[in-house]
């Protein structure tokens, strides 16, 4: 059965940082495009960051781009999200999406997902 689990959601202050991950149980996860994407309350889903099979990495939202890092680790099917200087606007919940073969910016293309980790950046 395939499983996206994240773990490493929080509060944290203006300025902090988080890091995220993404355990996945998905065979031959090095096939998948991974990403995350956040959700706050009354907005839609937003696209954040993706890695492709082959490592290499997109950041999708312009206030993030100097901020948040996208990382794998094949060998432990995981994928992470480094988050530093977070924002109250960074507030949301963020999610782990796996797509097979090609990245993606749209959830909508997305084959598995995770249930989601809160952030939650304090003023």
């Amino acid at each position: 059965q395939v499983q996206l689990v994240e773990s490493g959601g929080g509060l944290v202050q203006v300025g902090g940082s988080l890091r995220l991950s993404c355990a996945a149980s998905i065979p031959n996860f090095h096939t998948y495009a991974m990403g995350w994407f956040r959700q706050a309350p009354g907005k839609e889903r937003e696209f954040v960051a993706v890695i492709d099979v082959y490592g290499g990495s997109t950041s999708g939202v312009d206030s993030v781009k100097s901020t948040f890092t996208i990382s794998r680790d094949n060998a432990k099917n995981a994928v992470y999200l480094q988050m530093n200087n977070l924002q109250p606007e960074d507030t949301a919940v963020y999610y782990c999406a796996a797509k097979r073969l090609r990245a993606s910016f749209s959830p909508g293309e997305y084959d598995y997902w995770g249930q989601g980790t809160q952030v939650t950046v304090s003023p």
